[in-house]
């Protein structure tokens, strides 16, 4: 047995046996792979996520671009490249500020749909930007998007995915901004700046069309007391044929248990605080890790070292072993565990995929939407305050400072994972949140 993060005893009852009785989420599972429901549901909604991923690189070609541009309104400074790197950030930021009302609000469907709006408005800015502030509004914008489906996208998916692939599922996000990080560095050796933002309009014009026909996450239709709609919802992802009452009790029972909003005063209970200040910790270590800035200035980067293939190839390529990291953490994650793999791997394997989901699986159900939200923002300030500081920290001391930080830091999350970090693989949300609310030292490795 390992000891629970921040464990206490409680009542004497294993909310987690060594070898649990088959549930409902098992032969949901079943359902969701004749069917296929639940993984397209999925698809639509991360298609946000590919608008995440080519928007945050989307500075990584144009910069150099723009720092040798002829155009006295458009010729990027130091200073103004710096800013127009690091904006995008305080947009997410502000984009997972709106999450943590949006969230339970609109639910999780219509918030992730809601992004498109900004999504596309930023890059039609971009587009046709003819001075700096239009770059900088329109990278803003598009940061607010990218902040907002952060928030969203990770807590539906994990909503409506059974335990049993919801490991893989929930590496999707991450896989699906990985692939159009990807999707931009090979447009970039092929289009100008200005038509690298119209393309972008694409990805988010899909989405909002096809989850337009996918149901809502069962979860929030009962939190908001639409149980037949949220049966209906549940027995569609799960497909024809399929026994959901098992699974919509569950659920039910669980919602119902929670059904006001979290004050202030429970806020302070260790089974409310412990989860939300584990996803807290992990989404800044994973910021302090520098994947942000590094991303987003991957060509410049490239472009001051001594590399034998052109900047933007060699952006590329690293964009195609990303893609590959994440894909194989998603066929493993469900078999090897959250845990091994944070251990283990890089970050795209590890601490890029594995951390979104990891939040919204530990997160309590009466506060996923706000504390999702407050994720996002903390992540995406610490992203800022690097992505800004990156490039005059290199101009004033060299690459090797802040990569040896990068390194220190990637030591510490280590010890944050084995020391806090719980296994998750296989149970259902109720489970995880019973755990953190009995406190029983009976989570298995």
């Amino acid at each position: 047995m390992q000891e629970p993060l921040l464990g206490a005893e409680g009542p004497d009852y294993d909310t987690f046996p060594e070898k649990p009785p088959p549930s409902p989420g098992v032969g949901a599972r079943d359902g969701a792979l004749r069917n296929k429901r639940v993984f397209l549901a999925t698809f639509a909604a991360v298609l946000g996520n590919f608008s995440f991923g080519y928007a945050l690189v989307y500075t990584s070609p144009v910069i150099p671009a723009l720092e040798n541009s002829s155009d006295p309104d458009l010729h990027l400074t130091k200073t103004q490249a710096s800013w127009f790197g690091s904006v995008f950030t305080l947009g997410a930021a502000a984009g997972g500020l709106s999450a943590m009302v949006l969230n339970d609000f609109l639910g999780r469907k219509l918030s992730i749909m809601f992004s498109a709006v900004p999504s596309a408005a930023g890059y039609a800015l971009m587009a046709g930007a003819h001075g700096l502030w239009m770059l900088l509004l329109g990278r803003t914008l598009t940061g607010f998007a990218g902040g907002l489906t952060a928030a969203c996208i990770p807590v539906y998916v994990s909503e409506i995915a059974p335990p049993g692939v919801r490991g893989a599922l929930g590496a999707t996000p991450q896989l699906m901004a990985v692939f159009g990080s990807l999707f931009l560095y090979a447009l970039g050796l092929l289009l100008p700046w200005r038509w690298l933002a119209v393309a972008g309009e694409g990805p988010a014009l899909l989405m909002i069309l096809l989850l337009s026909l996918m149901p809502n996450s069962p979860r929030f239709l009962l939190s908001r007391g639409r149980d037949e709609e949220a049966l209906q919802a549940l027995a569609w992802l799960r497909g024809a044929g399929a026994d959901v009452h098992g699974e919509f009790e569950q659920i039910q029972d669980n919602v119902r248990r929670q059904s006001s909003r979290m004050s202030w005063a429970e806020a302070r209970d260790p089974h409310m605080y412990r989860p939300i200040l584990i996803a807290l910790l992990m989404r800044f270590l994973q910021q302090l890790t520098g994947i942000t800035p590094v991303l987003v200035y991957l060509q410049s980067i490239f472009d001051s070292t001594a590399v034998l293939l052109p900047p933007q190839d060699d952006a590329a390529i690293v964009g195609a072993v990303r893609l590959l990291s994440v894909l194989i953490a998603a066929l493993t994650m469900d078999l090897a565990g959250r845990k091994v793999l944070l251990f283990v791997s890089g970050y795209a394997m590890g601490w890029g995929p594995i951390t979104w989901l990891l939040m919204s699986e530990i997160l309590p159900l009466r506060a996923r939407g706000v504390a999702s939200g407050l994720c996002v923002l903390v992540s995406w300030l610490t992203a800022f305050i690097l992505t800004k500081s990156f490039l005059l920290v290199v101009n004033a001391s060299g690459l090797q400072v802040p990569f040896f930080f990068f390194a220190a830091i990637c030591l510490v999350n280590l010890l944050f994972t084995g020391c806090c970090v719980p296994e998750t693989k296989g149970r259902s949300l109720e489970q995880i949140e019973s755990f953190f609310r009995t406190g029983r030292r009976s989570f298995l490795r």
